[in-house]
């Protein structure tokens, strides 16, 4: 299997903060995967290195299996770093223009990639005017029209509307499926990772905590979740340190189903009144916040 991106025990300090500490995850190439975590986990820092602008303090990042700074290496990946930022004075297509001439791509198809990324029509406008969201085109535009073999993306629809959000997501599938473009992605939205990655990894305070493809992580986390006309406080009481509400009317345990049965019968032994019970099958943001939460108790 091939290795888009590699780190190795990678440890990054600024003073007394750790922003990678003894970090190591292995990216496949192909597909899309994504990188999680709350700000200050680490991921913008491990982009960095693995891309040669930041020196790790101690271990060691690879890319294609080069160490950061190769540019034979480099010239297989875009990347768009956090919000990007561009000389006011230029268009988005003199943007382009001058980033296909420093990559000796002179034959890029600039007019094609403004287009995919819905900027024909703003192309030759100073982009001092741009919006965050239209920043945010014109970086995913930059980061792709060479034609890269892998795609770094850091919260790549940070500031875009709904519908925008849609078009992106659908952009990063395509290349990805269809044009076997390896894509990391960091993101915030988590139904944008749920919808577009194969795998993912959640990062806190500078390590991995998890690992693995979204219906494996997800998998045999449901709850059942039940609600009932009776105080929840009464509902709770059963349930102990398995249960937490869930609105003023419900409450979730955290139960095996076969587990269900015996429950229902304890809570209707207790005078509870059921109104309903169904289980509700887990989401990549609930496996996500309770990783974070066994990370900080």
């Amino acid at each position: 299997m091939s290795i888009a991106l590699e780190a190795d025990r990678l440890t990054k300090t600024y003073g007394a903060v750790r922003a990678l500490d003894d970090f190591s995850i292995a990216i496949p190439a192909g597909g899309v995967f994504g990188v999680l975590g709350p700000n200050g986990a680490g991921k913008s820092t491990l982009f960095r290195i693995a891309l040669g602008l930041v020196r790790p303090t101690s271990g060691s990042a690879r890319l294609f299996g080069a160490p950061p700074g190769d540019i034979s290496a480099l010239r297989k990946v875009g990347a768009m770093i956090e919000t990007p930022r561009y000389p006011a004075y230029l268009t988005a297509r003199d943007t382009l223009t001058l980033l296909a001439l420093e990559s000796g791509r002179k034959g890029a198809d600039i007019d094609g990639w403004l287009a995919r990324v819905g900027l024909t029509e703003a192309a030759d406008r100073s982009t001092a005017g741009y919006s965050v969201g239209m920043k945010q085109r014109l970086g995913l535009a930059a980061a792709f029209f060479t034609k890269p073999e892998l795609v770094i993306l850091d919260e790549p629809t940070s500031g875009m509307d709904p519908a925008g959000i849609q078009e992106i997501r659908a952009l990063i599938v395509d290349l990805a499926q269809r044009e076997g473009v390896t894509v990391i992605l960091a993101s915030h939205q988590l139904d944008e990772v749920r919808r577009v990655c194969d795998r993912v990894a959640i990062l806190s305070k500078g390590k991995v905590v998890a690992e693995g493809g979204v219906a494996e992580l997800t998998a045999g986390e449901a709850r059942l979740r039940i609600t009932a006309a009776s105080p929840i406080a009464q509902v709770l009481s059963v349930l102990g340190d398995k249960g937490k509400a869930d609105g003023a009317d419900a409450a979730l345990a955290d139960i095996r189903r076969d587990e269900a049965p015996a429950l229902i019968r304890a809570l209707v032994e207790a005078g509870v009144e059921i109104t309903e019970a169904r289980w509700r099958e887990a989401d990549l943001e609930g496996v996500y916040l309770k990783t974070l939460d066994q990370e900080a108790a």
